[in-house]
């Protein structure tokens, strides 16, 4: 793992995570087809109280985290490798949802800072040239997972940039039909500005 960083410009939130591999074997890879599974691994970092608290709703109460902050996956992607001989550099891109529903979301959003340990697990087919000259094909196993610590700010900055000051949350159709309503009766301009009021008369808003 060489770095991480936004993709700007994306259709969504995608986080580039920048990878070196490596054949000493000297003959020439036509390419590498990865598959790539991403686990968050929230055993191997601390946290502060008030992330604790946060996090409450994924991991349970603070004496049952030995159990619950287990790896969990965040994302699958696939990536093909162009030819190389030695050692090449190549681009994972992973698209980022937002939505608060998604564990991964709620894991990220609640942190306030340090890195995020990310744990990538590869499996995937090389093409390569053989020691005749003919094209041979081995199939990558499971091994060793390459980790990485992200940034908490380098994710951090990228929501920001598609969500300024927002989020997102998935609702069933007949509750947003029933907001939808209610915003209408009241005569609320947006979906926000009814549940802004719904709150404030329950005291839930400052």
């Amino acid at each position: 793992m060489l770095g991480a960083e936004p993709v700007p410009h994306a259709v969504g939130p995608t986080m580039r995570f920048r990878l070196a591999a490596r054949d000493d074997s000297g003959r020439e890879v036509y390419s590498v087809a990865l598959a790539a599974q991403i686990h968050l691994e929230p055993a191997r970092r601390p946290y502060a109280e008030a992330e604790v608290e946060r996090l409450g709703d994924l991991f349970g109460a603070r004496e049952r985290w030995p159990a619950t902050t287990r790896p969990f996956l965040w994302s699958r992607v696939d990536v093909l490798v162009p030819s190389f001989i030695g050692a090449t550099e190549f681009d994972l891109l992973v698209p980022c949802t937002y939505d608060h529903e998604v564990a991964g979301t709620k894991y990220l959003a609640s942190l306030d800072g340090g890195e995020v340990p990310v744990a990538f697990h590869f499996s995937g087919t090389v093409l390569y040239r053989g020691a005749g000259g003919g094209l041979q094909i081995v199939q990558m196993p499971w091994e060793a997972p390459a980790r990485y610590g992200l940034p908490v700010a380098v994710w951090r900055g990228m929501i920001e940039s598609y969500y300024p000051s927002s989020g997102w949350v998935r609702l069933h159709a007949d509750t947003l039909a029933e907001l939808r309503r209610q915003a209408a009766e009241r005569g609320l301009p947006s979906l926000e500005a009814c549940v802004s009021e719904m709150l404030a008369e329950r005291g839930r808003v400052p």
